[in-house]
């Protein structure tokens, strides 16, 4: 099939409209570059279509905008997905096993510190982290003011972070 040579004519004319049109979307010259020649391909795909009786840009910018559109979707995909080598995913692996022992150590640390509260403290503390377990609701439950319900509850917390520190052997819990 012969291009009409009315559409090389158009294509060759619109380049530097359709670069600065691509340009503003990919906001980098050679990723514009790379798109226009996709564009430039996809147009002498559809040379077929092309009708000389309308106008050719904004034709043209149709498909620059696809395009466009289409490296943009891309390049979001690549910068999702990162890839380490064998060496950092082998350190974050274990950096995160290590997190997972360490976590488990302050649940049982916990767990032990806990036992050491007397039973009401305990008591105190489980209803606080229930659900809808507000200081509010639990101070007019037991006939006191929230702020005296609060300082308890901060010195019962406090007493439990020591002992987990000295359960862990002065580790930050």
């Amino acid at each position: 099939m012969a291009v009409p040579t009315e559409f090389m004519t158009q294509i060759t004319r619109s380049q530097r409209h359709l670069h600065a049109f691509i340009l503003s979307m990919v906001w980098n010259a050679a990723d514009a570059d790379d798109v226009l020649q996709e564009t430039n391909l996809v147009l002498w795909e559809k040379v077929a279509e092309f009708d000389s009786a309308r106008p050719f840009l904004p034709w043209a910018m149709r498909f620059a905008q696809l395009q466009a559109l289409a490296w943009l979707k891309r390049r979001r995909r690549q910068q999702e997905r990162v890839v380490f080598d064998d060496d950092l995913s082998r350190l974050l692996a274990d950096e995160a096993a290590r997190d997972e022992l360490a976590l488990e150590d302050r649940r049982q640390a916990l767990a032990v510190c806990l036992q050491k509260l007397t039973a009401e403290q305990r008591d105190l503390i489980a209803r606080r982290y229930e659900p809808d377990g507000s200081v509010s609701a639990m101070a007019e439950a037991s006939g006191t003011t929230p702020k005296a319900l609060s300082d308890r509850l901060r010195r019962i917390r406090h007493a439990l972070l020591q002992c987990i520190q000295r359960t862990l052997g002065g580790a930050v819990a």
